[in-house]
C-alpha cells in the first residue's frame, strides 16, 4: 500500500487553545482548515503516521530517526502542561526506511539523540489529529543541513520503506511559511517573506514539486522559511505519482505564515520524477560550464576527482599557463551542488611552491575535508560546480568604510581566532552582514575588538 495521502501543516504553540488563551482566535481559519484535515486522516485510518518536524533533533550532515518504542511531551514549555501526549514509534516501518537509508549510504537513522521528548513541531499536528482518530502509530523524522536534493532522496526512501511493509500511511510535512511578514510581527518585514509565502502556496496548489528546487538557499533565508525542507521530503515521499492537491487556508496575521494544503495519490505518472528531471538538467547545464571552465577550474576538478575516485593526489601537470607554475598565492576552492555550498577550503596565504599546488591541495580539502559537510561521494561528481578564487595580499585597515563586499573580502581577527569571507558572494549584500560572517566563521563574539584585513580576488568559474 502506498502512502495514503500528505498534508503540509503549520504549528504556531499558539493555535493551542490552552497555549493561545484566546489569542489563537486571530487564526480561525487555520484552525478550521486543521480540523478539516485532521477529519481526513481519520476517515484514512492510517496505521502510522510519519511527521516531519524542523524542531526534531537536527544535524547538519545527518537526517535524525526518533529510536525507541515511544515518546512522550507536553506543552509545559509554552505555560500548557495539562496538553501532554504519549505515542508509541511504529518500529518496523522505522527499521525497514533505516535499513534502505543503510544500503544507500545515505546519512539517516536513529543515531545522535538528542530531544527524546517530542517537540512542538511534532505536537501541533498531533493535538489536532488526535482529537478526530486516536489510533495508528508514529514516525517522527528530523530535517538537515544537506541540500534540498537529499531531503526528496528521504522522501523516495520513505515511499520505499511503506511500500515494502504495506503500512497503510499519512505523512504530515510540519512547517511554518516565512516568518518576516509584517512589521510588526515578531521577526520583522523582508520582502522576500510574502514571496515565498506566494510561490509555496503556488506550488501547492499546482502539486508543482519540481519548482521547490528553485528556491534559492539565500531566499529561503531572507524569507526566514522554517517548513521548506520539510514540504521537500513530502514531496518526494510522492516522486512518480500523480497527485490531487488541494490548499485550504494561508495566513500571515500574527507576521508568520501558516499554510494548509492536502495532496493524495492518484496513481502511477513517470512525469512526475522531480529529483531525477532537476538532476538531469543541473547536470546538462554543467556539462556546458566544464567545457567552457579555465584551467584553474579545470586543475581542481581533475583534482578532487582523482582523490574521491581513487585516493591519487596527482602531480602538478607541466602543460599549465606558466603564471601557475610560478605565481605563489593563497588559493580558495569552493563546491557547490544544486546551488547549495558542498564545500570550501583554502589558504590565506601561500603554502606550497606555486598556485598550481595550492589549487590541487584545496581541492582535495574542500571536497572531503570541510568538517561542515559528509565528504563528497563519486556519484555527486557530476553536479558538482566548482569555482577558484585566487587571492592578493591582504592588507590591514582601519575601519569598516574602506571595505565593498563586491571587490574585497575580509579577515577578521581577535588574538588566535581569524574568519574569513570571499568577496561577492550571493545574499551577502552590506559590509555588516561580510563582517558578521566572517566573525562567526572565526567563533569572535560581536562585542569582541577586532582587525580587520581586506584582500583582492580573482575569480575563475
Amino acid at each position: 500500500m502506498a502512502i495514503l495521502a500528505a498534508f503540509m501543516v503549520p504549528h504556531p504553540p499558539l493555535i493551542i487553545p490552552e497555549v493561545g488563551k484566546g489569542g489563537e482566535n486571530a487564526v480561525r481559519e487555520t484552525i478550521s482548515s486543521y480540523e478539516n484535515v485532521a477529519e481526513q486522516i481519520a476517515e484514512l485510518k492510517p496505521e502510522t503516521i510519519i511527521i516531519t518536524s524542523p524542531h526534531s533533533t537536527m544535524y547538519s550532515d545527518y537526517f535524525h530517526i526518533s529510536p525507541g518504542d515511544r515518546a512522550e511531551g507536553s506543552f509545559a514549555g509554552f505555560g500548557a502542561p495539562q496538553v501532554s501526549f504519549d505515542e508509541e514509534y511504529d518500529e518496523e516501518l522505522r527499521e525497514v526506511l533505516c535499513d534502505i537509508a543503510d544500503e544507500g549510504e545515505f546519512p539517516a537513522g536513529i543515531l545522535g539523540e538528542r530531544e527524546p521528548e517530542l517537540d512542538h513541531g511534532t505536537m501541533v499536528p498531533l493535538f489536532f489529529i488526535r482529537k478526530k482518530y486516536k489510533e495508528g502509530k508514529i514516525i517522527r523524522i528530523g530535517l538537515s543541513g544537506i541540500g534540498l536534493l537529499e531531503h526528496y532522496k528521504l522522501g523516495e526512501m520513505i515511499k520505499e520503506a511503506v511500500d515494502k511493509t504495506g503500512r497503510r500511511v499519512v505523512l504530515v510535512a510540519s512547517g511554518d511559511l516565512s516568518h518576516k511578514l509584517k512589521e510588526h510581527g515578531p521577526y520583522g518585514f523582508a520582502k522576500e517573506g510574502p514571496e515565498y509565502d506566494e510561490k509555496i502556496m503556488d506550488v501547492a496548489k499546482r502539486a508543482a514539486f519540481g519548482e521547490m528546487f528553485e528556491f534559492g538557499e539565500d531566499f529561503c533565508y531572507k524569507a526566514a522559511e522554517c517548513g521548506h525542507r520539510s514540504f521537500v521530503i513530502m514531496a518526494g515521499a510522492l516522486d512518480g505519482m500523480a497527485v490531487e492537491a488541494k490548499v485550504y487556508s494561508h495566513q500571515d496575521v500574527t507576521g508568520v505564515g501558516y499554510g494548509i494544503a492536502s495532496f493524495y495519490p492518484k496513481g502511477t505518472d513517470e512525469t512526475r520524477r522531480f529529483r531525477a528531471a532537476y538532476m538531469e538538467k543541473l547536470m546538462a547545464g554543467l556539462k556546458e560550464k566544464v567545457a567552457k571552465s579555465d584551467e584553474y577550474v579545470r586543475l581542481a576538478r581533475k583534482s578532487l576527482e582523482s582523490y574521491i575516485l581513487s585516493r591519487e593526489v596527482i602531480a602538478v601537470p607541466s602543460d599549465l599557463p606558466g603564471e601557475m607554475l610560478t605565481q605563489k598565492a593563497g588559493a580558495f576552492v569552493s563546491i557547490h551542488k544544486a546551488g547549495e555550498l558542498r564545500g570550501c577550503i583554502g589558504t590565506i596565504l601561500p603554502t606550497t611552491e606555486c598556485v598550481a599546488k595550492e589549487i590541487i591541495n584545496n581541492a582535495i580539502s574542500a571536497s572531503t575535508k570541510d568538517p561542515r559537510f559528509m565528504p563528497i561521494s563519486p556519484d555527486e561528481l557530476p553536479l558538482l560546480d566548482i569555482n577558484v578564487d585566487v587571492l592578493g595580499e591582504p592588507e590591514e585597515i582601519s575601519s569598516p568604510d574602506e571595505l565593498d563586499v563586491k571587490r574585497y573580502g575580509v579577515i577578521v581577527s581577535c588574538g588566535a581566532r581569524r574568519g574569513l569571507l570571499l568577496p561577492d558572494l550571493e545574499g551577502v549584500d552590506t559590509v555588516e552582514r561580510q563582517i558578521e560572517i566572517a566573525r562567526q566563521k572565526g567563533g569572535i563574539d560581536e562585542d569582541e575588538e577586532v582587525k580587520l584585513e581586506r584582500f583582492e580576488v580573482v575569480r575563475h568559474v
